[in-house]
C-alpha cells in the first residue's frame, strides 16, 4: 500500500519532437505512421472504421519509461480528419507505445509492428506498465506535461497485478486485484472528461451508488488540459446488469409454459431496485450540479435535432422512411407539450451495461463520460432525467430480444420476449417512481419522444454494423408511434 501524496517523480524525458523514443529506440515517426495506418483502423476503440479519413497525425510522443529491461515506453497523441455526414472532424487518440527489440510471447497479443530492429506493441496490455502507472499515481508523478494526480487522503494499493479488462468499445480499462481500476480514454476531447468530473462531485456529497474516485492522469491536448485516466475503486464480486439481464432472459425462453413472473431467473425485482438507485443517483447529480428549466427555444432545438437525426437515418433505411411521418409528430408533439421541463446533469449512455449489481448498496452506476463520439460541451450540457430513464427502457427491450436475432419467427419466442421487456420497463419505473415521487410514464409526450430519439439512433448504429440487429430498434420505432408513448 502507498499512501497518495507522495513525492513526485519526474523522469528525464528526451525531446518528444525528436522522431523516436529516448536513446534512439523505437521507428521513427514515419515509421510509426505507417505502422498505425494498419493496425488503428482495426482497434474497436477506433471511431473512425468505415469512414473517409484523412492520414494519421502524430502530434507528441512523450517517453515515460523503460520496462522489461530493453522496452521503451511512451505516450503518443494522434490526429485524424474524420468525415462525418460530410464534415470534417478532428479525432484525437492516446496511445501508449512500447518498442522491444524482441517482444515476449506473452505480448504478441499486443503487436502493432516492426520498424527496423524495434517491435511496437500497445502497452496498455504490458503488466510492468500497468503496474508503472499505478506506482505513478500513488506517488504523484510528473512526466513531461503528464500528471498523476492521487485524490486527497486515497490509499492505493500498488501491490496488486493488473488485467486489461478485454470487451471495452470505446477505452481500456485495467483491473487492479480487487481494489480499482484504472480507465485510460482511447479517444481524447481537450478538456475534462465528465467520468472524473462526476465522480469526484457525487463522491464529494457522498453518493452511495457510484465508485471512490482515487486518482486521475491529465495531460495538455491542443493547449487544454485533459483528462487522459481515471483510477477508482473497484466492485470486487459485482455482476453486470446486462449480463444478469440477459441470463433471465433466456431462464424464460428455455420454459415451456410459465409466465415471466414464473420464472425462477425473474429479473424484474432487480428493476425495480435499479430504478430506485437511478433515482437517487439523479437526485445526486441535480444536489452536486444543480438544476435548470428547459426553455421553449431550447426545447424547440431540441426536437428539431431529433427530426433531422430521424431523416437522415431515412435516407439509409428504407423501414425509417416509410415511418418518418409518425415519427417527425412525436417529436412534434414534445416541442409543443406545455409541461416544464427541468433539466439537469445526467449520465447521458445509461444502459445495462453501465450497471453493476454489487455486494453493498444494491446497484452501482458506471460510466459518467457520456456518448464518447459526442463533444465535451454536449456530454457536461443539463438534459432531462427522462433521457436517461429513456436508454435504459431502450436497454431492456435490446435485452429482451437479442436472443431472437438470426432465428426463424416465432410467435412463442417474440411474445415472450414482449413480456419480459414489458415486465421490467415497469418494474424499473415504479422503482424511480417510488423515490423520484413521479412515475416517468406520467410524461408520455417527452419519454416517448427521448426513447424514439434512441431507437432512430440505434437503427442507424446497427444499419451500419449488424444489420442482423435492426429489427430489435425498427420494432420498437412501430410500437412508439403506434401507442403514442403510451404505457407499452
Amino acid at each position: 500500500m502507498t499512501e497518495a501524496g507522495g513525492p513526485a517523480v519526474t523522469p528525464d524525458p528526451a525531446d518528444p519532437t525528436s522522431g523516436s523514443v529516448a536513446g534512439g529506440a523505437g521507428g521513427s515517426t514515419d515509421e510509426l505512421i505507417g505502422l498505425l495506418e494498419h493496425w488503428l483502423p482495426e482497434q474497436r476503440w477506433f471511431a473512425g472504421r468505415g469512414r473517409e479519413r484523412g492520414p494519421i497525425r502524430v502530434v507528441s510522443r512523450t517517453p515515460v519509461a523503460k520496462v522489461r529491461g530493453d522496452a521503451e515506453v511512451e505516450l503518443v497523441l494522434l490526429e485524424i480528419d474524420i468525415s462525418v455526414g460530410g464534415t470534417p472532424t478532428v479525432q484525437r487518440y492516446q496511445l501508449w507505445l512500447g518498442w522491444h527489440p524482441w517482444l515476449p510471447q506473452i505480448l504478441d497479443h499486443a503487436r502493432i509492428g516492426s520498424a527496423g530492429n524495434w517491435t511496437a506493441y500497445d502497452a496498455l496490455h504490458d503488466s510492468e506498465v500497468s503496474a508503472l502507472l499505478l506506482q505513478h499515481l500513488a506517488a504523484g508523478a510528473v512526466v513531461g506535461d503528464l500528471r498523476f494526480e492521487p485524490e486527497p487522503g486515497t490509499v492505493i494499493d500498488t501491490t496488486a497485478p493488473g488485467l486489461p479488462i478485454g470487451a471495452e468499445q470505446s477505452n481500456t480499462s485495467i483491473v487492479y486485484g480487487q481494489s480499482s481500476i484504472l480507465k485510460m480514454f482511447r479517444r481524447l476531447e481537450p478538456g475534462p472528461n465528465p467520468d472524473a468530473e462526476v465522480h469526484r462531485a457525487l463522491h464529494a456529497i457522498g453518493g452511495k451508488h457510484v465508485a471512490t474516485p482515487l486518482g486521475t492522469l491529465t495531460g495538455i491536448v491542443d493547449g487544454v488540459d485533459t483528462t487522459l485516466g481515471v483510477l477508482m475503486t473497484f466492485f470486487a464480486g459485482s455482476a453486470e446488469g446486462w449480463a444478469m439481464a440477459t441470463t433471465s432472459v433466456r431462464d424464460l425462453m428455455a420454459e415451456g409454459d410459465l409466465r415471466a413472473d414464473e420464472v425462477g431467473g425473474d429479473f424484474a425485482a432487480e428493476s425495480l431496485r435499479l430504478g430506485k438507485a437511478v433515482a437517487e443517483v439523479h437526485a445526486d447529480l441535480a444536489t452536486a450540479f444543480g438544476t435548470a428549466e428547459l426553455t421553449d427555444a431550447e426545447r424547440a432545438h431540441l426536437a428539431a435535432g431529433m427530426a433531422e437525426s430521424a431523416k437522415a437515418t431515412a435516407l439509409l433505411v428504407p423501414e425509417v422512411e416509410a415511418a418518418l411521418e409518425p415519427v417527425l409528430e412525436t417529436f412534434a408533439r414534445f416541442a409543443a407539450d406545455p409541461t416544464p421541463l427541468t433539466v439537469q446533469r445526467i449520465h447521458g449512455d445509461l444502459h445495462l451495461g453501465q450497471t453493476l449489481r454489487v455486494l453493498v448498496g444494491g446497484w452501482a452506476i458506471l460510466d459518467f463520460e457520456g456518448e464518447p463520439a459526442k463533444p465535451l460541451a454536449y456530454r457536461r450540457a443539463l438534459y432531462s432525467p427522462l433521457k436517461d430513464i429513456a436508454g435504459m427502457l431502450r436497454s431492456f427491450d435490446y435485452a429482451a430480444h437479442h436472443s431472437l436475432v438470426g432465428r426463424a419467427p416465432d410467435g412463442q419466442h417474440q411474445y415472450r420476449a414482449t413480456e419480459w421487456a414489458r415486465r421490467n420497463r415497469a418494474a424499473f419505473c415504479e422503482g424511480y417512481a417510488s423515490v423520484a415521487g413521479s412515475d416517468p410514464r406520467d410524461h408520455p409526450a417527452v419519454l416517448a419522444a427521448f426513447e424514439l430519439d434512441k431507437a432512430v439512433y440505434e437503427v442507424a448504429y446497427e444499419y451500419g454494423h449488424r444489420p442482423a440487429w435492426v429489427p430489435i430498434p425498427l420494432q420498437a420505432i412501430n410500437r412508439l408511434i403506434t401507442s403514442n408513448g403510451g404505457r407499452s
